[in-house]
């Protein structure tokens, strides 16, 4: 893993960010396959999209109260 991954979890985390936006983020970021659709949520879905485009454009629409 590289600097990046590690600081943008961090990041994400800290900034109380929900975690199936993480999770999707993680995965997306490191390429791993989708979740089944059932087990998908919205939060995961956005997560996963913007992992693989290595950002977090869409993480503050995700953040827990």
């Amino acid at each position: 893993m590289d600097s990046t991954y590690y600081n943008t979890v961090k990041q994400l985390e800290n900034s109380g960010i929900d975690s199936e936006y993480i999770q999707g983020w993680v995965g997306g970021y490191l390429g791993n396959p989708e979740r089944e659709e059932q087990r998908q949520t919205e939060p995961y879905r956005v997560g996963y999209k913007d992992g693989k485009e290595k950002n977090t454009d869409h993480s503050s629409k995700h953040r827990v109260p």
